[in-house]
């Protein structure tokens, strides 16, 4: 028994040490990149000491003697809190994500490389300032002196995959700006979408899809004048999409910003706001971050990981903010390939060499890279492959592969000192498309349109024949032919992905263009008071009535009389005495979006079948159900099913209130007021690991899920993937309130926190404010800035 006894406790030691060792190594790889905020850094090069203040939300205050010294230590700072995250983006657009998560990424790889962002890169590197690549130059230094130094101190990512980071190069921030471009291209998925619709619905039916922007009537400047037939919507480029989805990093998906002059302001100086919307995941997309060189620089506000400028803030004298303008930037093109050589293409009656690149890529877990080919004509990369034509060879023509140079233009718009500054730096804005709005500390306001828009031989909705040139691009509208409003007779400056000008425009700028709601709603409380204040601003933000509530509900409740009594008269009575707030409570707000979703399939899935989800609710289908709520009748709405009927639109509202109740009641049991839209929507904000049950149990990277209100249609956004989840993808990605007339008093706050490591105190230490729709001080002057910070490091 003694022996016995000794053999036990001597396996019980061992299992105490086994446990707790491992419990050491699990709080070593979760505690090893914290940074310590007070320390002091011998960084290498610097000519002077820089100081490091950090506020109580961690946010970096960092002021240098110099452009060198400053962005060396922005490039050290920013590793320090979000290396994993810029790595992830660099794979990204370099399309290296195979070789560190997933064999199943190569397709994806594959298209990040036809996209060539790179060889963009190279040629816009080369045509820059040397002033400005030698910023370039001491931020890339400052996060490579991180890596070099911290090998042993790498956050828990890098761990858990297996793998250390490269070293940075200029070549890489230049990247970020295509990848940029890419995901604000708006014909990616709606022009591909129409041509495979366009192959199986007759010609009466595809023509109603089409745009018709009478029904987008309000613009953002109103006042500026100058043969295989089977439908598979879903994709290889879909699936890209969906993956930079899950990885969080979806950029500029919408947007809102608006600005008001001191005559409107409580202050007597303008007001600015500004929310961009884009993937809600953690790590958020935006960093945080105040760059000061005393006498020479003062700028405040978010920059994207993996670049050293502030893109959306700040300076001592003007403010700035951005939204998507919606341009339409691409081009499809079917092209004619030579039967004897599937390498040449036909052009003017010419036979021409493709340019062919064979793509190694090196993928995670499998010794040989995997061999993939992509194709380019003197237009572009073919994508047909992408996109899910079998039998076609399709080209695109990108505006993101066109020179632009937004390096450039936020260097100096972190620099500018007037309006006339702010548009030169906004002259080589070209691929990032954005509607730019502007506040100074003279009293001035404006709004700037900044994009690359083709001109072309026709719109660019449908795709075109590539044995042509006569549908190239003939260059791009020059940006001094760009809509622009100063100092507007209203008093006010406003845009939210609307429609970009009236009709007689001389150039075509887009088609998909966000739906009036939420500009319309901006606009309707920017009039609603003579005089705004940060509290007008802040309850804007927040608002969550919905125009198209507003608009729809009464058509509902027109078609659905029989239902004003009987078994769903208390559904049918709370869409009637609703005053169109989604807020989490309501329980009309869950019945109209769940009857919009079913009013898609009513309308979509007969012609579409399975494929209809992919429409559904995307910018198409909102078009023409908008039209048909206006005319009151589409052919769509009819059901191929019923031969001998022909259904009406009062008849698909009445299917899809039906199924509604049906869905609610099942859910939700029979009482509506029991019923609440926040019980459905929610938001989750979840790290690009956190979907792996064991990496979020030991390491807690995700938050949530939230109760919220708001869809895509209200001014403070929750949008949602439809027809799979609801919980909320997408929203504000940053809330800014800048007040001209005293900067300390601007606010800001975004969904996650300044840090990507799960065990720092500032990650996600801002979601709760973010969730109850309240700000921070966004702290700007020295006084401020010293008599409010947390942390403090020199940096020597």
């Amino acid at each position: 028994m003694k022996i016995l006894k000794r053999i036990l406790t001597i396996i019980l030691i061992v299992i105490v040490l086994a446990v707790a060792g491992g419990m050491i190594f699990l709080n070593s790889v979760k505690t090893k990149a914290l940074p310590d905020y007070n320390a002091s850094v011998d960084l290498e090069k610097l000519t002077a000491p820089v100081t490091v203040f950090r506020d109580s939300m961690g946010i970096p205050h960092i002021y240098a003697d110099n452009e060198e010294d400053l962005y060396r230590t922005v490039g050290y700072v920013m590793a320090q809190d979000r290396l994993w995250q810029m790595d992830l983006m660099r794979r990204i657009t370099t399309g290296r994500l195979s070789e560190v998560l997933d064999p199943g990424l190569v397709e994806a790889d594959r298209l990040f490389r036809a996209l060539d962002f790179p060889k963009k890169s190279q040629m816009v590197i080369a045509q820059t300032d040397p002033d400005i690549l030698l910023c370039m130059e001491a931020f890339t230094d400052g996060i490579n002196q991180f890596i070099t130094r911290n090998q042993k101190k790498l956050s828990f990512e890098f761990t858990m995959l297996g793998y250390k980071p490269d070293p940075w190069k200029v070549e890489h921030t230049f990247n970020l700006i295509g990848y940029m471009a890419w995901d604000l291209s708006s014909g990616w998925n709606t022009d591909m979408a129409l041509y495979k619709i366009q192959q199986v619905v007759s010609d009466t039916l595809f023509r109603e899809l089409l745009p018709d922007m009478t029904f987008q009537d309000i613009p953002v400047f109103p006042e500026f004048m100058s043969s295989d037939n089977t439908l598979e919507l879903q994709s290889a480029m879909t699936d890209a999409i969906a993956i930079i989805d899950e990885l969080g990093l979806q950029v500029f998906e919408a947007s809102n910003n608006w600005a008001v002059s001191g005559e409107k302001s409580e202050t007597g100086m303008p007001l600015m706001a500004n929310d961009m919307h884009l993937g809600l995941m953690s790590p958020g997309i935006w960093y945080q971050m105040h760059q000061v060189i005393e006498g020479k620089l003062n700028v405040t506000g978010v920059a994207l990981p993996g670049g050293p400028y502030i893109i959306a803030g700040h300076n001592e004298d003007i403010g700035w903010g951005m939204t998507n303008v919606i341009v339409d930037d691409l081009d499809f093109y079917l092209e004619t390939i030579n039967p004897a050589d599937s390498s040449q293409y036909l052009l003017d009656g010419e036979w021409q060499d493709m340019r062919i690149v064979k793509e190694e890529i090196t993928v995670k877990g499998v010794d040989e890279p995997v061999v993939r080919i992509n194709r380019f004509t003197h237009r572009g990369p073919v994508v047909s492959e992408f996109k899910g034509i079998k039998d076609k060879v399709m080209s695109a023509s990108w505006q993101g592969n066109e020179f632009s140079n937004e390096i450039r233009t936020i260097h100096l718009l972190n620099r500018a000192g007037n309006w006339e500054d702010f548009r030169d730096a906004l002259s080589t804005f070209n691929s990032v498309s954005q509607n730019v709005v502007y506040a100074d500390r003279q009293g001035n306001i404006g709004l700037q349109t900044s994009a690359g828009i083709p001109i072309r031989h026709s719109g660019g909705i449908l795709v075109y024949p590539g044995d042509t040139s006569l549908y190239d691009w003939q260059g791009q509208v020059p940006f001094e032919e760009l809509p622009n409003s100063y100092n507007p007779e209203c008093g006010y400056v406003s845009s939210a992905n609307n429609k970009t000008v009236d009709e007689d425009y001389p150039y075509y700028i887009g088609s998909w263009f966000a739906l009036p709601w939420r500009i319309g709603r901006i606009r309707e409380m920017l009039e609603e008071k003579e005089v705004l204040g940060t509290e007008d601003f802040k309850r804007m933000l927040r608002d969550q009535n919905s125009l198209f509530a507003r608009k729809m509900t009464p058509v509902y409740l027109d078609a659905l009389q029989d239902h004003s009594s009987g078994e769903f008269q208390p559904a049918y009575q709370a869409l009637d005495d609703w005053d169109y707030d989604m807020q989490a409570s309501s329980a009309a707000a869950l019945i109209f979006e769940i009857m919009f979703l079913e009013l898609n399939r009513a309308m979509f899935e007969d012609e579409l079948g399975d494929d209809y989800g992919q429409l559904a609710y995307n910018a198409i289908a909102k078009n023409l159900i908008e039209k048909t709520r206006v005319s009151g009748h589409s052919l769509w709405c009819d059901d191929v099913n019923t031969p001998d009927i022909s259904e009406s639109f009062h008849d698909n509202i009445r299917t899809a209130f039906q199924q509604t109740m049906d869905t609610l009641t099942s859910m939700y049991g029979s009482e509506v007021s029991d019923w609440e839209w926040g019980k459905l929507h929610k938001v989750a904000l979840i790290h690009p690991m956190g979907s792996v049950p064991i990496v979020e149990k030991l390491f807690k990277v995700n938050r949530g899920p939230y109760a919220i209100g708001g869809s895509s249609h209200t001014v403070c956004p929750y949008s949602y993937p439809k027809g799979s989840s609801f919980v909320a993808n997408h929203g504000a990605s940053e809330r800014h309130i800048f007040n001209t007339a005293d900067w300390d008093r601007s606010l800001t706050v975004i969904p996650t926190g300044i840090s990507g490591i799960p065990s720092s105190p500032h990650y996600l230490d801002q979601t709760k404010l973010y969730i109850n729709n309240e700000f921070h001080r966004d702290h700007f002057s020295r006084e401020a800035v010293e008599t409010s910070y947390l942390y403090k490091a020199e940096f020597k």
